[in-house]
């Protein structure tokens, strides 16, 4: 954690703090001697921990409201969104003020004048780099990217960094790999493609792929996601100025992965597991969609200790129960 005076308790603010990573970083830090402001557009709830909590709702394109929010914050963590997640930067011309504009303000409202200057951890995204190079990827790679999402969350990490070597704030960008898991209680559900497949499995629809099933990704817990951030947190300095790869370094194969959620579901509901097939991509499919991930992120466990402890099988498990209990909340 970075060093405040030691008769204050650091304040940490988080943007986005009502999202699926959001609320899982909100939840790790809800336990530690810290003042957490937990900011959202939307209705949230303060995590149950020990941490002093103030919920702030406010619309951090208004520049006004984003200074606010972030006033006297020690530390930032940046996972706001625009809605829709990275299909919206393919459409919504309103996206790029959320997932670039926050972050051009943000480095310009924080820190008073001549004060040290805030430690700001980002959320960006592994698939930054574009159409991956080579395997693993370690972080070195040029980046070159291939949509409009991973366009602004490299153009946000680029406006982090260089505020960073100008010295008005101390950025540090954590590139996500593909996260997954259950939601925080109340918190929204995750959008990507392990929850995707789990509630078709639990509808019993057939599991798709747009591929034979051996394209990897490397897929990570949320909450080995939040850990991240926290370790982040700890051990800052060998992190400030450059971006971090986070990742298992497994490559899971998806047509393995699915197939285990078709089991999984299986076991829970003593039903059949649901078949997964191979089905003919639709026109819009990025390239990326039919390239490997796996990622080495030994630098950064060498930085910080980090490590993923949560296995695959054991966060598919707890996946679908969670999101069996809501079907059935549901009905």
């Amino acid at each position: 954690m970075t060093s405040t005076p030691a008769a204050r308790t650091p304040l940490i603010t988080v943007l986005g703090a009502s999202g699926f990573v959001g609320s899982a970083v909100l939840r790790a830090l809800a336990h530690r001697p810290v003042r957490l402001r937990a900011v959202a557009r939307g209705p949230s709830a303060p995590a149950p921990g020990p941490a002093e909590t103030a919920v702030v709702t406010a619309d951090l394109t208004d520049r006004a409201a984003l200074a606010e929010a972030v006033a006297g914050a020690d530390v930032v963590v940046h996972l706001l969104l625009a809605d829709g997640g990275w299909r919206a930067a393919e459409s919504d011309p309103g996206a790029e003020r959320v997932n670039v504009g926050v972050m051009r303000d943000l480095v310009e409202v924080l820190g008073p004048p001549g004060g040290a200057p805030p430690l700001v951890v980002y959320g960006g995204a592994a698939s930054q780099v574009g159409v991956p190079p080579r395997e693993p990827l370690d972080g070195s790679e040029p980046d070159h990217p291939e949509t409009a999402y991973d366009r602004q969350k490299l153009a946000a990490e680029q406006i982090l960094l260089k505020a960073t070597a100008e010295g008005r704030v101390r950025g540090i960008s954590l590139r996500l790999p593909t996260v997954f898991g259950e939601s925080a209680a109340g918190g929204p559900g995750d959008r990507g493609v392990v929850s995707a497949m789990a509630r078709r499995a639990l509808a019993g629809q057939t599991l798709t792929m747009w591929h034979d099933g051996t394209v990897r990704r490397d897929l990570v817990h949320v909450d080995d996601v939040a850990a991240a951030f926290t370790a982040a947190l700890d051990h800052p300095d060998p992190l400030v100025g450059g971006h971090h790869l986070i990742g298992a370094g497994r490559g899971d194969a998806l047509g393995d992965a699915f197939r285990l959620i078709a089991r999984t579901v299986a076991e829970h509901t003593g039903t059949r597991p649901v078949a997964v097939r191979c089905v003919e991509p639709p026109v819009h499919a990025p390239v990326t969609d039919f390239r490997s991930v796996t990622i080495d992120s030994s630098a950064f466990r060498a930085a910080t200790g980090w490590r993923p402890r949560i296995p695959l099988a054991e966060g598919v498990r707890r996946t679908v129960a969670a999101l069996a209990r809501q079907r059935d909340e549901r009905h």
